[in-house]
């Protein structure tokens, strides 16, 4: 019976948490299904249900970049006293954009004052003294914290009654997955069926949204997977990018390498020619997934072979 790490090495698999367990609790539930090392991206509360992102083997090195994503929740927020709807909706509205915020007594992080925006404030319906929200933010935006300043606005207080996280970045409900369905899927992979499990564990290339790409040749890989600076040279073609913003790299088979920093804005860069152009800064594949390129006396001898897959 196979093993799942034989089959996957890395990826990503989107966990639709229920209420009750902790974040931490339901990677660890991921864990034991897949038997790989895990990390999950953007903490939710127990009482709170949604999309969580889950990172396997070494995607876990993606957390700072699945973590800095937008976030998408429906909310339902209970009011204290009635409030004519009409000035409810005025009131939500006037939260859109940067607001001040304190984390709340509850969070595990220091109650220091931050800076979040909110883009979309929705009120998509007001029964009674519940008020359901749709609001997308920055990461780290404290919903609790956001209901209660828009009942001190309304000047009748406020709290959070129920929360659902609906989107994490490019990943939405349509892509997660209960934890029974990853089970049922890793049980039918070990029986030799791997089509249930490879249509849930998402491949880090096409985890990775709206970050330009950098395709390398195959004799380039090696050594960015050990350190080394990418050099144009090295370089088969690109998109678009400015000096300091995150790319990804990745061979021409679209398997990534690394996430790096480029070193010159992508106007400044001609493939095949010299001069530095990207900085790794989390190397994602195996150093020896591709053979290296040899020097000779006699030039450069260099191989394209194909160790291994990656996913």
């Amino acid at each position: 019976m196979p093993e799942i790490r034989d089959l996957f090495s890395t990826g990503i698999v989107v966990i639709d948490k229920p209420r009750g367990p902790t974040s931490h609790q339901v990677a660890a539930w991921v864990r034991e299904i897949v038997n790989l090392p895990v990390g999950h991206a953007g903490t939710l509360d127990p009482g709170v249900s949604g999309v969580l992102v889950v990172m396997l083997g070494p995607a876990v090195r993606l957390a700072p970049l699945f973590l800095s994503t937008e976030k998408e929740y429906i909310c339902i927020m209970r009011l204290h006293a009635d409030v004519d709807p009409a000035r409810v909706r005025e009131i939500v509205g006037k939260f859109t954009g940067r607001i001040y915020q304190r984390p709340p007594k509850k969070s595990a992080v220091a109650r220091t004052l931050r800076i979040r925006t909110i883009s979309v404030i929705d009120v998509l319906e007001i029964c009674n003294r519940d008020v359901l929200l749709r609001v997308q933010c920055d990461a780290g935006t404290y919903i609790r914290s956001l209901c209660h300043h828009i009942g001190l606005a309304l000047g009748c207080d406020a709290h959070m009654q129920e929360l659902r996280r609906t989107r994490s970045g490019g990943f939405s409900e349509k892509d997660a997955h209960s934890l029974q369905e990853l089970r049922d899927a890793a049980q039918a992979a070990r029986e030799g069926v791997t089509a249930p499990l490879r249509g849930m564990i998402i491949p880090v290339r096409d985890a990775v949204h709206g970050i330009p790409r950098v395709t390398v040749r195959d004799t380039a890989v090696d050594a960015v997977c050990h350190g080394a600076v990418l050099a144009g040279v090295g370089v088969l073609s690109m998109e678009s990018f400015q000096k300091g913003d995150t790319v990804l790299v990745v061979t021409s088979c679209g398997d990534v390498v690394c996430l790096g920093e480029a070193l010159v804005s992508s106007t400044a860069v001609v493939p095949g020619q010299n001069g530095l152009v990207i900085a790794p800064r989390v190397v994602l594949m195996r150093a020896g997934t591709y053979q290296r390129a040899w020097k000779k006396r006699s030039g450069i001898q260099s191989s394209s072979q194909r160790l291994a897959p990656q996913y």
